[in-house]
């Protein structure tokens, strides 16, 4: 890891981050096999699948047999616990707000409200690689099921003989999942934003993904819309001179052995600084992921040395990180002080791997800095917010000619004419 010593050598250095701007090669492939879906469909899709994923798959998408038979294979052990983690992720996002509101306007003239609507159907990308990233499918379909969305599509890539992990189909199953297409990258980001003969295009994609898949949901922004544009995974530890460094490392190392991910440290104590370097080594010997990891630590791997807790605090919203994980004396007394973080997680035992498959929230965060606007997935990604408005006959005669004025002011004559429309009449809307 490198070694930044004080707050201003942090903050220069965590400041040159930027929300990713792309590769021109990447957006320009991406560009191409997007629009070759649009305009040949599952033809496009196949071909791309093969040219990528080095398999043509039997069909485009799961039929209901082949996903029953899948999910009937899962270990009865792994099953359980996936159907626990479900159960556990709506019922976290059952206690966020999903109603609107209706209320009078103080003069009892007039009604004035929100409704929160559920799109119609959104698409779900779960990354392929190396691991069947279940775990990504139920942190994204559960909390569309919950927020109201009637249609959910996942899109995966194939195994090398054409299939769908066993443990993907049922997870799309305990998430409530219409359809499975097996499908990856720039390809399903376009089928499930446009649709093809396969599958019905969707109003909103989400889920994290590679290079392209970034580039591909930058470009079908519009045809529908999208949660954030995920990258790679990011942790940063602020840790006190009293944090167990071995803690400190297994956390730093449960992001790190993620491709291309940033593990970081901060903290204000030499002692415990030089303890987590010591037990990073030790922790990467023998990691069944540790090319990657190691990859991680000693490419883009940060430890800054700052000079108090304050100047950690700076450092660490000026970072934004995907994962803030608190490993301080009090940590709750530390929460007041977080501005940017995509999610917290307070004190020893609340690791962000748990956060990853149990404990509730959403593990799809905003990356590269975008915490400082972004939020994690959420069902408000799944929702529109849509305004009501209801006037009576009063509210017009005591607010209309305020709207008069100010459309003329913007030269909107039209504007001002439809309510002098009605102003026109009296009070209780009849005309003179």
């Amino acid at each position: 890891m490198r070694i930044l010593r004080g707050r201003d050598a942090a903050l220069r250095e965590v400041r040159r981050r930027s929300a990713r701007a792309g590769n021109d090669d990447v957006t320009d492939a991406v560009r191409r096999i997007v629009r070759d879906v649009r305009e040949r469909g599952d033809a496009a899709i196949l071909d791309a699948t093969e040219r990528f994923d080095g398999v043509r798959p039997p069909h485009l998408v799961v039929p209901p047999d082949v996903r029953a038979a899948g999910a009937a294979r899962v270990d009865p052990a792994l099953r359980a616990a996936m159907e626990r983690a479900a159960a556990r992720i709506e019922a976290y996002y059952a206690r966020q707000p999903t109603g609107g509101f209706v209320a009078a306007d103080p003069a009892g003239d007039a009604t004035l409200g929100q409704l929160i609507v559920p799109v119609d159907a959104a698409g779900v990308y779960v990354p392929g690689g190396t691991a069947p990233l279940f775990s990504s499918l139920l942190m994204s379909a559960v909390p569309a099921r919950v927020a109201g969305v009637e249609r959910i599509v996942v899109a995966t890539p194939p195994r090398s003989d054409g299939s769908v992990p066993d443990e993907i189909l049922l997870a799309a199953d305990l998430a409530g999942v219409d359809t499975v297409l097996v499908a990856g990258g720039a390809q399903a980001i376009a089928a499930l934003a446009y649709g093809t003969d396969a599958v019905e295009g969707t109003a909103v994609v989400v889920g994290p993904g590679n290079d392209y898949v970034v580039a591909a949901k930058r470009e079908v922004f519009g045809a529908a819309g999208i949660e954030a544009l995920p990258g790679p995974t990011e942790t940063l530890v602020l840790a006190g001179p009293d944090a167990d460094p071995h803690h400190v490392a297994a956390d730093l190392l449960a992001q790190a052995e993620h491709l291309d991910a940033q593990p970081v440290l901060v903290t204000w104590s030499e002692a415990l600084l030089d303890a987590t370097l010591d037990a990073v080594e030790g922790a990467l010997q023998g990691l069944a992921t540790e090319p990657a990891a190691r990859a991680s630590v000693d490419v883009r791997g940060l430890a800054c040395l700052v000079e108090d807790p304050d100047a950690a605090m700076d450092v660490a919203n000026a970072y934004a990180p995907e994962h803030l994980c608190l490993l301080v004396e009090d940590p709750w007394r530390w929460l007041p002080k977080v501005r940017n973080a995509g999610g917290v997680f307070l004190g020893a035992y609340s690791m962000e791997a748990l956060g990853d498959y149990v404990a509730g929230p959403s593990h799809v965060m905003p990356t590269s800095g975008t915490a400082r606007y972004a939020s994690f997935l959420n069902l408000r990604h799944f929702q529109k917010v849509v305004p009501l408005v209801s006037a009576s006959p009063a509210f017009v005669q005591r607010v209309g000619p305020d709207a008069v004025r100010l459309a003329r002011a913007e030269g909107l004559e039209a504007h001002a004419r439809a309510v002098e429309a009605r102003l026109d009449g009296d009070a209780d809307g009849t005309d003179d």
